[in-house]
């Protein structure tokens, strides 16, 4: 047991100085002033200006646009690529989840480099582009991860019940695939909300989220106000989290498919 013990210690090490510290500092930084003193300014300063709400609107439903297109474009992906009747080669997985190997500002780069090419405008629309490019690889991998694993016995039931494929579909694959679907709504959702240099690079700087909003604040040595605006976007990936594991929790709890 103390060997076992011993092998954890490591992983705590590192989760404090790189989870748990940082997040404290960014509470402490986003109740105080520059002198230190506890205040709410931060967050009444976010609130009475109506641009950074603005934008914070806009990060979400940019972010919801994103997920929307990659699930859309996603989960079909990801059915071909787990049925074995329309994909025999592991080759093809492979080839969708080759982006998620190369870094996010390469493929940026890259995505910008060819707009340029074909004199594609940079603009809301090469955002979003960018945004369902990058972000796609994880939503077809966990929802693809999922219906391999699903058990087919409860298709070939739905389908001796007299079920079509629309209904085989409505009423069995889609609920068994549902924790797939919701895995890969959290790891797009989240980083949108929070990343700049897409907006950055293929905007030219000319549409901000507000991941940028805390970078140029952190930038401008406006640390109070970008931890507290930090803290803001921290709170709503939360909520969104336990959203989330209500909806499995409910799903779970429901006591069969029909």
């Amino acid at each position: 047991m103390s060997s076992r013990k011993s092998w954890t210690l490591p992983y705590i090490i590192f989760s404090a100085i790189f989870v748990v510290i940082p997040l404290f500092l960014i509470v402490v930084y986003a109740f105080t002033d520059d002198n230190g003193h506890l205040t709410l300014a931060n967050f009444q300063k976010f609130f009475e200006h109506p641009e950074a709400i603005n934008t914070f609107v806009y990060s979400i439903g940019i972010a919801i646009i994103t997920t929307i297109v990659c699930i859309l474009l996603g989960y079909p992906a990801a059915w071909i690529l787990s049925n074995s009747k329309l994909n025999r080669s592991k080759t093809m997985v492979v080839l969708f989840i080759l982006p998620m190997w190369v870094n996010i500002l390469v493929r940026t780069l890259a995505t910008v480099a060819l707009f340029d090419f074909f004199s594609v405008p940079l603009g809301e629309g090469a955002l979003i582009f960018g945004m369902v490019y990058n972000f796609i690889p994880f939503m077809i991998y966990p929802i693809y991860n999922t219906l391999q694993k699903m058990d087919h016995s409860y298709i070939e039931a739905a389908q001796d019940l007299g079920a079509n494929p629309l209904q085989v579909f409505l009423k069995a694959v889609l609920p068994l695939s549902m924790p797939g679907v919701m895995s890969g709504i959290m790891m797009v959702f989240m980083p949108t909300i929070s990343t700049f240099a897409i907006a950055e690079l293929l905007t030219m700087n000319n549409i901000k989220l507000f991941g940028t909003t805390i970078q140029e604040n952190i930038n401008n040595s406006m640390w109070n106000y970008g931890a507290a605006l930090s803290l803001i976007m921290l709170l709503l990936i939360a909520a969104t989290s336990l959203f989330s594991t209500d909806d499995k929790d409910n799903a779970n709890e429901g006591g069969g498919l029909w």
